[in-house]
């Protein structure tokens, strides 16, 4: 399969690469780390990342713009997305061939070529596992530029190497890629430092949080708590781990009330949770997921299943 990806890309001269939408450091780490792949390997093609820019994210790389003109007869790559309604801009259609490369279950399995390894620990470590590949194949290079964002993508997708996603050949591919020049400490400092006011809404976090006498914790973040404490729904996403440090928990939700909906984020210690994302249109791993409701009874009621998950 990877050598069929690899004689894929050496045919087109225009590559597009999409990611999901809302996306965290392994959507940019595979999708950049990839494009930086292919621009030290093909330094003739047109290379490119679309999606709308995180601004939490503005430390790692920042996406092109992209015109409709460009799609025509590209090579369309999406990473670490596991369906095609969370892909990022919607254009990927208008491609002349699509290749899904995921580490999420393959329940959508869309595109002309599809890499989907539910082992991996990231889309990042997949793309490393390509590299290697192309580099014994046909020769491919990895720039510095480019070993800085897959290892960002592998440290966030396994919580800094603690999550049970975490392989020997995670490790293995984390270490092949700290021999690459780039600044580590400043790396962490992008991923995980956080503004005051953030902080603020953790300490929040932490006193409002409910959890019952099996391990089933939730809280809940209406709009105006957001705005009072000057917090994005996004930033939010920084947070979501803050409640595994709670001893007796298994597993938790933090509600973020947007303008349109609720977002769910899901998060587990052991009970598999993505097939409870799912019934709100969601997904994700069995560990981590996310979905979406749009009123707070419906979030009463993904609490009531997750109590039940953990009983």
């Amino acid at each position: 399969m990877k050598r069929q990806i690899i004689d894929t890309i050496s045919a087109y001269e225009t590559i597009i690469i999409h990611r999901h939408v809302r996306p965290d450091p392994d959507a940019y780490g595979s999708s950049f780390g990839l494009k930086e792949i292919l621009k030290a390997s093909y330094p003739d093609k047109n290379v490119y990342v679309t999606g709308e820019h995180e601004d939490t994210l503005s430390f790692l790389a920042h996406p092109d713009q992209v015109s409709d003109a460009q799609f025509e007869g590209a090579l369309i790559i999406v990473t670490d997305t596991a369906n095609t309604e969370r892909i990022d801009d919607q254009r990927y259609k208008s491609g002349a061939f699509l290749i899904k490369i995921d580490h999420h279950p393959n329940d959508d399995a869309y595109g002309d070529l599809l890499w989907v390894n539910t082992q991996a620990s990231s889309a990042s470590e997949m793309i490393y596992d390509l590299f290697e590949e192309g580099q014994s194949s046909a020769n491919w290079q990895l720039s510095d530029a480019g070993a800085r964002v897959l290892f960002a993508g592998i440290v966030g997708d396994t919580g800094r190497f603690m999550f049970s996603s975490t392989s020997q050949k995670t490790f293995d591919t984390a270490g092949d890629l700290i021999k690459y020049n780039f600044d580590r400490t400043e790396l962490f400092n992008g991923m995980y430092e956080v503004e005051r006011n953030l902080l603020n809404l953790q300490g929040h976090i932490y006193q409002h949080f409910v959890m019952n006498e099996n391990g089933a914790a939730y809280v809940k973040l209406p709009l105006e708590t957001l705005k009072e404490f000057g917090v994005t729904a996004s930033e939010t996403s920084l947070l979501v781990g803050s409640l595994g440090n709670v001893k007796g928990i298994k597993a938790w939700i933090i509600f973020i009330e947007e303008e349109d909906q609720i977002r769910v984020r899901l998060r587990s210690k052991g009970p598999v949770i993505n097939e409870l994302a799912k019934q709100y249109g969601g997904g994700g791993h069995p560990l981590a997921s996310g979905a979406s409701v749009y009123n707070w009874n419906d979030a009463d009621e993904v609490i009531a299943k997750l109590n039940t998950l953990c009983e």
